[in-house]
Order: C-alpha cells, then sequence, then structure tokens
C-alpha cells in the first residue's frame, strides 16, 4: 500500500520542517513550563484581569491550581494549537497539490504505482509528520516538568491531553490533505485547506472572547478539542475528541478517493 521510496524522499522534506517547529515549540514550552509558581501565577492572573477578552480569546484562564492545569491554561490554548496547525497546512500543499501545480505529478506517476499507493504514501507522510512533532511535544514537557518541579505532573493526564490534541492536528491536517487532492493549483489549495482552519481558530477566538459570541462556538471544530474537560475526565470531551478522528479518518478516505479519480492532465 506504500511507496517506501516516495515515503522516505518526502519524510525527508518533513524533517526540515519539524526541526524548525520543534525548535519554536521547545522555546515556548520550556518558557512557560518554568513560569510555573504561585507568584508568577498570580503576576499572570494580573494580567488577564487588565486584558481579561484577550486572555481569553486564546484560551487562557485564571485559577489554576495544578501544573497540568497552568499547561492547559498557557500552552493549549494557542501555542500547541497554532504551531502545529501552520505544520499540516505547509506539509498538506506540498504533497499533492505542489506536484500537479509543477507539473510533476507526471514523475510520482511514471513508475508502475497505483494513484491509490502514491495518495495513500503521501497521507502517511502528512500524518507521520503531526505524530512526531506531537510525540516530541508530550516528551519535552515531561522531561521539563519533571526535571523543574519533581512530581507535579501526572503523566496520565498529560497523554490523555496530547491523545485529543493529536485528534485535534489530525483532523486539520485531513483538511489540509483534502484541499491539496482537490485542487491542481496550489493557490487554491492553500485557500482552503490555509483558510478553513484558520477561520475556525478565528471564530474560536471570537467565541472565547465574551458571552455575546459564544454561540459561533458551535460552528468551530476546535470546540471539539476541549483541553479543560479532557484533564478532568469529562465524558463531553471524549466524545468530542472522538468526533475529530472520525471526522480526519472520513476526510482522509475522501481526499484519496478523489485524487484517484481526478483528471490531473498529464
Amino acid at each position: 500500500m506504500l511507496s517506501m521510496a516516495l515515503y522516505k524522499r518526502e519524510m525527508k522534506g518533513s524533517f526540515k520542517l519539524l526541526i524548525i517547529f520543534g525548535a519554536v515549540i521547545s522555546m515556548y514550552v520550556s518558557i512557560i513550563i518554568s513560569m510555573y509558581d504561585p507568584e508568577m501565577m498570580a503576576t499572570l492572573d494580573s494580567f488577564y484581569e487588565v486584558m481579561p477578552e484577550l486572555m481569553a480569546s486564546v484560551g487562557m484562564s485564571t485559577g489554576a491550581t495544578s501544573l497540568i492545569g497552568f499547561m492547559v491554561s498557557y500552552l493549549y490554548g494557542f501555542i500547541l494549537l497554532i504551531f502545529p496547525m501552520v505544520f499540516c497546512i505547509l506539509r498538506g500543499n506540498g504533497l499533492i497539490a505542489k506536484y500537479a501545480d509543477k507539473g510533476s505529478m507526471v514523475t510520482l506517476l511514471a513508475a508502475p504505482v497505483k494513484r491509490r499507493t502514491v495518495a495513500i504514501t503521501q497521507m502517511s507522510v502528512l500524518i507521520s509528520g503531526i505524530l512526531l512533532l506531537i510525540l516530541f511535544t508530550t516528551g519535552l514537557e515531561a522531561i521539563i516538568a519533571e526535571t523543574s518541579f519533581p512530581g507535579e505532573l501526572v503523566m496520565p493526564e498529560l497523554l490523555k491531553l496530547n491523545a485529543s490534541l493529536l485528534c485535534l492536528h489530525l483532523f486539520i491536517g485531513s483538511i489540509c490533505f483534502l484541499a491539496s487532492s482537490i485542487f491542481s493549483d496550489t493557490k487554491y489549495s492553500i485557500a482552503l485547506g490555509a483558510g478553513i482552519p484558520a477561520l475556525m481558530y478565528i471564530l474560536q477566538m471570537l467565541a472565547n472572547a465574551g458571552e455575546k459570541a459564544e454561540a459561533i462556538k458551535y460552528v468551530t471544530f476546535f470546540t471539539l478539542f476541549d483541553a479543560n474537560g479532557i484533564a478532568a475526565n469529562e465524558s463531553s470531551a471524549v466524545f468530542g475528541t472522538l468526533a475529530l478522528l472520525i471526522g480526519a479518518i472520513a476526510l482522509y478516505t475522501i481526499g484519496t478517493a478523489v485524487f484517484c479519480r481526478k483528471d490531473l492532465h498529464i
């Protein structure tokens, strides 16, 4: 089902982006976790009181009483949503639409390899990149938390939280993959693949910012990722995670089918 030669070549391209995004995430995770102490938390809470709507719009809240709660408030509302999302957008577009746009798709299909194999291989490259990024983030969080605050981090909670985060980014990646499969022009692929996640996040920010716009949360898939709910073992948060996973499987399947049937003009 996979073309290993193609997979290895594309993963080399992914590693360049993974190193960049891994470095950025490392910086933010290291700084934010190191800020976990009662005095600093009081300072951050005072910032929230000054700019409540701005802080709430990026998922930040006050009153965290544990390390995992602090991480949810200051990492899982913006940093760990935006940077992996940008990775999904950049990598998703480069796997299919970029080849078709440059007219080099013929190179991929010149070998005796079925379209389905090419599509599944490229999809696997994207999923592998997302998985590696989340695994790296999980390991980094665990190491920094245990080094700075031994015994404070509850590992099962972190694993559940990042499993839900993985499902969210797999869903975002599936949108990018579907857009890349539909369009042979990268400008349209990026417009859809980047436009939908970006719009959904902006709507989520508006919903977080105030009561007047709270109803907007029902039209954005980011609402399905409930970090606080996952940490608190709420069943609704688990169902939201499952919905994201099922949606991702459906969109990856549709994207593969579209690519297999489309006219590539080669």
